[in-house]
């Protein structure tokens, strides 16, 4: 037996299978968004001229914060977790990490998560990031089993990562920040609804009430949809008014905002599975070229 096997055997903590584990509960791909985000509103809000070590700092402290707050998650959830087929094997129902090794892991990244933002960019990134935690965990989380406005009080902290990073920057939550905020929060609402529409089933064997539970048809969730993607298109042109941003982003701001409501508008006739999808995959796509736009556009332009 190698040196690597033994000192593998006599640690179980430091397998492989248990390191995967450990970051499966990270959420990384949820984190990896929350890290862009933040790291694209730091280099807005420094007009381009951010310095490398502070932007990693940044993002990694974003990144941090959030992996433990998306831990702790999991530890509080994992009953629920158990009972639907989409997140049964997921690291606590399956087994593969202990509800105590969770919370303690969790709490850990949180910490230094926190820690790492004020110490190296000040104390109200990271106070965004506490309160972001704070309404993840405690607010959003609970509430899911308890009424639709978790899909509005989750896209709460799925918007503030925008905060951290604008006021890592400029020291304030000012306009400039508040503009990214909304364009988030706003873009968050009809991809939370097509997922859940179309995890509608498997939300129900939790007893999670993240679409109208009287809305069979989707009907009033297509409608929702329109009402958010609606005022997206003026509220993506924020950063132009602001003068944040030039003619460039206004321009495919609204072009990305219409080709985002367009699929809104036809989940108002029929809610379908491929709709919701529609709906899902162009949510995706819109995102990362508003912030490319605005990346090109203003802090680069």
């Amino acid at each position: 037996m190698s040196r690597t096997t033994e000192t593998s055997t006599r640690l179980p903590g430091l397998q492989p299978a248990r390191l995967a584990a450990y970051y499966e509960l990270t959420k990384p791909g949820i984190a990896g968004y929350v890290m862009i985000t933040a790291g694209v509103a730091y280099f807005v809000g420094s007009a381009g001229g951010a310095g490398l070590w502070a932007l990693i700092n940044v993002v990694l402290g974003t990144g941090a914060a959030t992996a433990g707050a998306l831990a702790l998650n999991q530890y509080i959830e994992r009953r629920l977790d158990a009972l639907m087929e989409r997140t049964r094997r997921r690291p606590l129902p399956s087994g593969r990490v202990e509800p105590r090794e969770a919370f303690v892991f969790g709490s850990a990244l949180l910490a230094v998560g926190l820690a790492w933002l004020s110490l190296s960019v000040g104390w109200l990134p990271a106070s965004i990031a506490a309160l972001s935690a704070l309404i993840y965990t405690l607010g959003y989380t609970p509430l899911k089993t308890r009424s639709y406005l978790a899909t509005l009080v989750g896209a709460i902290p799925g918007a503030l990562p925008v905060a951290i990073g604008w006021t890592a920057a400029v020291g304030h939550l000012s306009l400039g920040g508040l503009s990214l905020f909304a364009i988030l929060f706003l873009w968050q609402l009809p991809h939370v609804l097509a997922i859940g529409w179309l995890l509608r089933r498997d939300y129900q064997r939790a007893g999670f009430l993240l679409v109208p539970p009287t809305d069979p048809t989707g009907a009033r969730i297509g409608w929702h949809m329109v009402l958010y993607a609606t005022a997206l298109v003026p509220v993506s042109l924020f950063p132009a008014v602001l003068g944040i941003t030039g003619e460039v982003y206004a321009a495919g701001a609204v072009v990305l905002s219409l080709l985002y409501l367009l699929p809104c508008l036809f989940a108002t006739r029929k809610l379908r599975a491929s709709t919701a999808r529609w709906v899902f995959f162009t949510s995706l796509a819109y995102l990362p070229l508003l912030l490319v736009l605005m990346l090109l556009d203003g802090a680069v332009g």
